[in-house]
């Protein structure tokens, strides 16, 4: 049998090391929209997206760009394979969340 506490824990560091990816791709990404489509980066507040003082509206632009898969029509293409990549690991990280709450819910309610 399984440890249940084990497992949890297991999923926890693998949420985290996948968060870790995910914001490590963001950046790439951004660097790339930096040099290839300077708009799209402004658009984005692509200076200031990991401060404390970015602005939250467009920070959500870029999500909802990758999220409606907007980039499809860009031109470029190493940024539709990145934010296709960021959109495949946000999936992940979404379903790895899910499998950690139930993990939690199992815990507290075997206790």
């Amino acid at each position: 049998m399984f440890s249940m506490i084990a497992l949890f824990w297991a999923l926890c560091i693998l949420c985290i090391i996948n968060m870790m990816r995910y914001f490590s791709s963001l950046r790439v990404l951004l660097y790339i929209l930096r040099d290839t489509d300077p708009l799209l980066y402004q658009s984005v507040d692509g200076n200031g997206f990991f401060t404390t003082h970015g602005q939250f509206n467009k920070q959500l632009k870029l999500i909802r760009y990758i999220n409606n898969k907007q980039y499809l029509d860009h031109f470029d293409s190493e940024v539709i394979r990145r934010c296709d990549r960021i959109r495949n690991q946000f999936l992940h990280i979404s379903q790895l969340s899910v499998l950690v709450v139930v993990s939690l819910a199992y815990l507290l309610i075997a206790s």
